[in-house]
C-alpha cells in the first residue's frame, strides 16, 4: 500500500492512525483464524485468513484489506485482545 495513502487513513471509531500489519502480526492473526474462534467486533466469525490488513497504532484493532482496498468499517474490525500472544 502506498505510504502517502496510509498516512491519511485512520480508525473510523477512534481516529487513531493505522499502519501496515506486518508479517509477524499477520501470521499470528491468520493462525488464530485457522484455529477458529476469531470474531469481528459484531460477533460474526472470521471464516477465512486475511491476505493483508491494517492495524491501529495501539495494536488493539485490525481492519482487513481486500484486493488492495482497506475495509475501514467499524463492523469489520477485529479486536486483537482475543488472540493469545498477538505481537505488540
Amino acid at each position: 500500500m502506498d505510504n502517502r495513502l496510509l498516512e491519511l487513513l485512520c480508525c473510523p471509531v477512534t481516529r487513531r492512525p493505522l499502519q501496515a500489519i506486518g508479517a509477524t502480526r499477520l501470521k499470528a492473526l491468520n493462525a488464530a483464524i485457522a484455529a477458529g474462534g476469531v470474531v469481528k467486533v459484531t460477533g460474526q466469525p472470521v471464516a477465512a485468513p486475511l491476505a493483508d490488513a491494517l492495524v491501529r497504532d495501539d495494536g488493539q484493532v485490525v481492519y482487513p484489506v481486500e484486493d488492495g482496498i482497506p475495509v475501514l468499517l467499524a463492523d469489520e474490525a477485529i479486536g486483537t485482545q482475543q488472540i493469545d500472544g498477538f505481537p505488540a
